[in-house]
């Protein structure tokens, strides 16, 4: 029956014009005489779609393997998406309804769910140098401190690299007022280690002038924060990183900026006036005051973050303008920006900002924050389109996050395979390659913490105080190294937050944020993160090919398949082992399989075949 991964051209999105080649096999048993395919737009120019539906009819081309095969091509000339389903005729003219079963394949029956089908504006490309090898993701309060900058922040310094970081007493405020001090010069004296992770991109949390640990509420947009660095230190961060194949990308928090910040002064840091100070502050215009001063709009309630005004002038000279913000910062070899909750910006403003970065620089990067599949993201009433080819290359993949981490828990491979599916029926090949493919960041759990499978303890301080027992820590880790081996080799870009390769463990932020554990790493971790971060190295191009899973009783089994070649990756998360025919070598051992692979349980196997 119909899949979409393997009977539609081309595989995932298509574009506005471009022929969209749709193959259909039925049984011939059902003796269906023609076959239509149904299309109705769903979102488009404006947001919601609500025009009829559009009816190509698919010819009979020919009968193999008891199969009826229609075929035909189609293509689309408004941008958007689309949702579809088959019609089959019989011979006395009568209907039959195909729609998607719960694997993705067609299906009869009637009102079923249908497939998507995502229409981008233009063929448009992302940067090829994005979709190979691992981004590693740097707290950088967190990381590294080489040397010890003099500490002038309200709130305190950690005398002890080890301790655990505050949190709040209960009922009271987090105030992330507590730091430890990773710079600039830790992360260049650690780039030969993050070199060898077969890390080729840096992704770096916020690291403008700020005065809290996490720097999502910006004091200065075009300063360099004090605590982390000059910016003659950043700016040789991104050349010593260069040197070594490394990309950096910044953290760009462009919806809110700080309450404590030049523009807003609420505090009375700085020597500007700030709209918070008085209502003839040149940035008056850059929020949204219910009452002035004490009643602000701000991001979810928290008022440290007021929002800003992303259609006042001034602020957007900030940042789009000459010698703004983005201008500064690309100008010092940086080679892209994760945009911080991009979902909140407004639509023309996020295509203004992706506009400016790319003109920027050759070949920058742009990722969003988006939570649930990008494609078809709504917020605030509002589709997102983007990627229509104006806005994102990629986005940070919770979806793929959710399906690894809850096939690794319960082997169901079914639902890991549906929700798979649905990114790779609905992104652009483009942007799919340079997914940035998580387990867990700053804003979630630990992914080992979360693997053990603990019931979190109630209370915050108990859940700060928690480490996992040998048994739990043991089970937690097995299953991080399974978790792991789907995350670097499924479609996109493995993202390795800071320390998982350590072992560091961690609850809800700020649990998940403590430092990097130098000198008492978990050191067979690390070993297994360099060992896919070499596979990734030494097998590159099968990384960028298309994606398909094999149908299996037990196990999940996915091929990659690039011109380089076949890359076959078993899954087995039974608590049994299982043997597969297979040919082949094994991509991290090296190991030749002349008949049957044995895969244990939680396990993965990776063979070139």
């Amino acid at each position: 029956m119909y899949n979409p991964l393997t009977h539609k051209t081309p595989y995932g999105a298509a574009y506005v014009g471009g022929a969209i080649d749709i193959k259909f096999p039925l049984d011939c048993g059902l003796q269906i005489k023609r076959v239509f395919i149904v299309l109705r737009q769903v979102f488009g120019e404006g947001g919601a779609a609500d025009g009829g539906s559009l009816r190509f009819e698919l010819p009979y081309r020919l009968t193999e393997n008891g199969e009826d095969i229609f075929e035909g091509a189609l293509s689309l000339l408004d941008y958007g998406i689309y949702k579809y389903r088959f019609e089959g005729e019989y011979g006395d003219g009568s209907l039959a309804f195909f729609g998607r079963g719960c694997d993705g394949c067609a299906v009869l029956g009637d009102w079923l769910p249908e497939w998507q089908l995502t229409v981008s504006k233009c063929d448009y490309k992302t940067p090829n140098w994005a979709k190979h090898g691992v981004i590693y993701q740097i707290f950088a309060d967190r990381f590294c401190k080489a040397s010890d900058i003099p500490f002038n922040k309200r709130g305190r310094l950690h005398i002890d690299w080890y301790e655990r970081p505050d949190i709040a007493e209960e009922g009271t405020d987090y105030r992330a007022d507590d730091f430890f001090g990773g710079n600039a010069e830790g992360i260049i004296s650690k780039l030969d280690y993050i070199k060898s992770l077969g890390v080729s991109c840096i992704y770096l949390s916020p690291i403008f002038k700020s005065s809290s640990n996490h720097r999502y509420d910006t004091g200065d947009y075009l300063k360099i924060d004090e605590l982390f660095g000059s910016e003659e230190d950043f700016c040789r961060l991104v050349a010593e990183s260069a040197k070594k194949g490394i990309a950096v990308i910044l953290d760009g928090v462009f919806n809110h900026t700080g309450a404590d910040s030049v523009y807003f002064n609420r505090e009375g840091s700085y020597p500007t006036l700030g709209a918070y100070q008085s209502a003839q502050s040149p940035y008056y215009d850059w929020y949204y005051f219910y009452e002035h001063p004490d009643k602000y709009h701000c991001w979810w309630g928290s008022t440290v973050v007021p929002t800003a005004n992303k259609s006042a002038e001034g602020f957007r000279q900030l940042l789009l303008g000459r010698n703004g913000v983005i201008d500064k910062w690309s100008k010092s070899g940086i080679a892209g920006w994760r945009l911080d909750v991009v979902d909140e910006l407004p639509v023309n403003f996020t295509t203004e900002l992706c506009r400016k970065i790319k003109e920027s620089g050759k070949d920058m990067l742009i990722v969003g924050e988006v939570w649930e599949d990008a494609t078809v993201k709504i917020a605030y009433d509002e589709w997102r389109p983007y990627f229509m080819g104006e806005q994102l290359d990629s986005v940070m993949n919770y979806p793929f996050k959710e399906a690894v981490l809850a096939y690794t828990l319960d082997g169901d491979k079914n639902a890991f395979i549906a929700k798979a599916s649905q990114v790779l029926e609905g992104y652009p090949k483009q942007s799919l390659d340079t997914l940035m493919n998580l387990i867990d960041s700053h804003d979630t759990v630990r992914a080992l913490t979360y693997l053990s499978g603990v019931t979190p303890p109630e209370r915050k301080l108990d859940r700060a105080e928690y480490r996992l027992n040998d048994t739990d820590y043991a089970l937690a880790k097995k299953r991080l190294m399974f978790a792991s081996a789907l995350q670097y080799t499924l479609p996109g870009v493995p993202c390795l937050y800071y320390g998982d390769e350590a072992g560091v463990q961690g609850f809800e932020d700020p649990l998940n944020r403590g430092t990097y554990p130098w000198g008492r790493e978990d050191r067979e971790l690390i070993e297994h993160y360099k060992s896919l971060g070499r596979m990734r190295e030494r097998y590159s191009e099968y990384f960028t090919g298309q994606t398909y899973f094999i149908n299996d009783g037990e196990i999940l089994i996915y091929r990659r398949i690039s011109e380089a070649g076949v890359l076959t990756v078993y899954a087995n998360a039974t608590n049994h082992t299982v043997l597969r025919d297979c040919i082949g070598k094994d991509a991290a051992s090296g190991e030749v399989i002349k008949d049957k692979l044995v895969v244990e349980p939680c396990t993965v196997r990776i063979i070139l075949e």
